[in-house]
């Protein structure tokens, strides 16, 4: 039997939005109407605004469904139905764009999505990402072989119940495969129908720039917080080329302190929001090519993070950033 997908509602309700939403494109949440603002406390990852994701239109407070896996981001969740709770309550707050990998697991954050919100909404894009294998707990082995990228990417089709990626991410570059075969691949998988959009990861600004003589590349998903900033020079190019910049790690709670992000917890508390919010707070100001992807396996952190797609940082406060 012919697996059903949401693509072509999605389509139709996009085009729609795209013939009738060139105002709301253009609308500040900063000048939002009362009207708006009422809307935002009922969806509140609307707040943050909305950016093109290829011809994706999503609101620009993604989730990052990684850390709905065992230890060592291996293995199933060990609560699977505290796992669906947080990604149906992401859905019921706004967001729109959910990031997941068939290395999480390996395999298993692609199932329990399927599992918690398939049949998808109409505007939910799920954007999956090939070209680890996992060996064990902690370990990731880049693996960019044609063959492999075909496999991973069919295969991660039938753990979504979808009959084509709305967008398909190259996890990592693979030092012993050509990048030119690498994406040719990727290509090859779009020009078939298998996969709408190819966002490419954890690419340096030349790496970037070859992928975009091969492909059209609508995303790019690197590192990037208030104390990780190697990728200024790729997200420049991105805001330069029309591009979403995904920053994973947004939070920078894997990263050793700072001068920044002892600022940042400064910041916090004369606010009176959490050290999460600001650095989400940041991202969202430092530029509008930013599509932050916070991921938690708690409802109660899920809600804290969306709540920050209202909130912006003064010129002073960043210019105390760096």
């Amino acid at each position: 039997m012919k697996r059903t997908t949401a693509i072509t509602p999605r389509l139709s309700r996009r085009t729609f939005i795209q013939a009738t939403g060139a105002t709301l494109a253009t609308t500040s949440v900063l000048n939002a109407s009362s009207t708006h603002a009422g809307a935002h406390a009922k969806v509140p990852a609307a707040a943050g605004g909305i950016i093109k994701v290829g011809d994706f239109t999503v609101r620009r407070m993604g989730y990052g469904a990684m850390w709905l896996t065992g230890e060592g981001i291996w293995g199933p969740t060990e609560d699977p139905a505290g796992a669906k709770a947080v990604l149906r309550r992401a859905v019921e707050l706004g967001v729109n764009f959910i990031d997941t990998s068939d290395a999480y697991g390996p395999n298993t954050n692609e199932e329990i999505i399927a599992a918690a919100l398939y049949p998808y909404p109409d505007d939910l894009v799920v954007a999956t990402k090939g070209g680890f294998t996992r060996p064990g707990p902690g370990q990731w082995t880049p693996d960019g072989r044609p063959e492999h990228l075909r496999a991973a990417c069919e295969a991660s089709l039938k753990r979504l119940r979808l009959e084509t990626h709305h967008v398909y991410q190259l996890h990592v570059p693979d030092r012993k495969v050509p990048l030119e075969d690498t994406l040719g691949e990727l290509a090859r998988l779009k020009e078939e129908g298998k996969i709408q959009h190819i966002g490419v990861s954890n690419f340096t600004l030349e790496q970037l720039r070859l992928a975009q003589g091969l492909i059209d590349v609508v995303s790019v998903q690197n590192r990037y917080n208030v104390a990780i900033r190697e990728s200024d020079p790729v997200l420049a190019a991105c805001e330069q080329d029309g591009i979403a910049f995904i920053p994973w790690g947004p939070l920078g709670t894997r990263t050793k302190e700072s001068d920044a992000l002892t600022k940042l917890q400064e910041i916090a508390g004369q606010r009176g929001i959490s050290k999460y919010q600001a650095a989400l707070a940041w991202l969202m100001t430092r530029s509008d090519a930013m599509l932050p992807i916070p991921g938690t396996t708690s409802v109660d952190h899920l809600e804290e993070n969306v709540a920050a797609a209202a909130m912006r940082l003064n010129e002073t406060e960043m210019a105390a950033l760096g």
